[in-house]
Protein backbone atom coordinates (compact mmCIF):
# COMPACT_ATOMS: atom_id res chain seq x y z
CA UNK A 1 0.00 0.00 0.00
CA UNK A 2 1.43 3.30 -0.77
CA UNK A 3 0.62 6.70 0.38
CA UNK A 4 1.60 10.34 -1.01
CA UNK A 5 3.88 12.51 0.82
CA UNK A 6 2.67 16.23 0.97
CA UNK A 7 6.22 16.97 -0.36
CA UNK A 8 4.91 14.75 -3.65
CA UNK A 9 5.47 16.63 -7.31
CA UNK A 10 1.23 16.64 -7.50
CA UNK A 11 0.96 19.12 -4.45
CA UNK A 12 3.49 21.96 -6.62
CA UNK A 13 1.19 22.28 -9.63
CA UNK A 14 -1.47 25.30 -9.21
CA UNK A 15 -4.10 26.16 -11.52
CA UNK A 16 -5.10 29.49 -12.39
CA UNK A 17 -8.03 30.03 -12.60
CA UNK A 18 -10.29 32.82 -14.60
CA UNK A 19 -13.74 34.07 -13.33
CA UNK A 20 -16.62 35.84 -15.38
CA UNK A 21 -17.74 38.95 -14.88
CA UNK A 22 -20.23 41.49 -16.40
CA UNK A 23 -17.99 43.52 -17.61
CA UNK A 24 -15.10 42.23 -19.82
CA UNK A 25 -15.81 41.42 -23.97
CA UNK A 26 -15.33 38.02 -25.13
CA UNK A 27 -12.81 40.07 -27.14
CA UNK A 28 -10.86 41.46 -24.95
CA UNK A 29 -10.68 37.59 -22.70
CA UNK A 30 -10.01 36.08 -25.71
CA UNK A 31 -7.37 38.76 -26.69
CA UNK A 32 -5.96 38.85 -22.96
CA UNK A 33 -5.79 35.03 -23.15
CA UNK A 34 -3.68 34.42 -26.20
CA UNK A 35 -1.24 37.47 -25.41
CA UNK A 36 -0.71 36.46 -21.57
CA UNK A 37 -0.92 32.88 -21.46
CA UNK A 38 0.12 32.36 -24.73
CA UNK A 39 -3.00 30.42 -25.84
CA UNK A 40 -4.18 29.76 -29.44
CA UNK A 41 -6.76 31.73 -30.75
CA UNK A 42 -9.08 28.67 -30.32
CA UNK A 43 -7.90 27.36 -27.41
CA UNK A 44 -8.50 31.06 -25.68
CA UNK A 45 -12.26 31.16 -27.68
CA UNK A 46 -12.86 28.16 -25.74
CA UNK A 47 -11.59 29.21 -22.46
CA UNK A 48 -13.83 32.44 -23.01
CA UNK A 49 -16.77 30.45 -23.73
CA UNK A 50 -16.47 28.15 -20.94
CA UNK A 51 -15.53 31.13 -18.64
CA UNK A 52 -18.94 32.40 -19.78
CA UNK A 53 -21.37 29.39 -18.93
CA UNK A 54 -20.04 28.00 -16.45
CA UNK A 55 -18.38 30.71 -14.21
CA UNK A 56 -15.20 29.98 -14.26
CA UNK A 57 -12.08 28.16 -15.94
CA UNK A 58 -8.90 26.89 -15.74
CA UNK A 59 -6.13 28.23 -18.24
CA UNK A 60 -3.61 27.32 -17.35
CA UNK A 61 -1.43 24.90 -14.29
CA UNK A 62 2.19 24.71 -13.22
CA UNK A 63 4.60 26.12 -10.77
CA UNK A 64 3.27 28.81 -8.53
CA UNK A 65 6.46 30.96 -9.89
CA UNK A 66 5.09 30.57 -13.38
CA UNK A 67 1.42 31.17 -12.84
CA UNK A 68 2.03 34.35 -10.52
CA UNK A 69 3.30 36.91 -13.52
CA UNK A 70 0.43 35.57 -16.05
CA UNK A 71 -1.99 36.06 -12.74
CA UNK A 72 -1.04 39.50 -12.42
CA UNK A 73 -0.85 40.76 -15.87
CA UNK A 74 -4.51 39.06 -16.31
CA UNK A 75 -5.44 41.44 -13.22
CA UNK A 76 -3.89 44.47 -14.80
CA UNK A 77 -5.95 43.68 -17.45
CA UNK A 78 -9.12 43.77 -15.28
CA UNK A 79 -9.45 40.57 -15.38
CA UNK A 80 -10.09 38.41 -12.12
CA UNK A 81 -7.86 35.65 -11.95
CA UNK A 82 -6.97 33.22 -8.99
CA UNK A 83 -3.66 30.74 -8.15
CA UNK A 84 -5.31 27.84 -6.13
Amino acid sequence: RSTLSSSSAASDVYKRQVYNDDYNTFDHVTSTLIKVCKHRPIQAEQCTYIIHYKGKCIVKKGSYEKLKPMREALTEAGIKAVIE
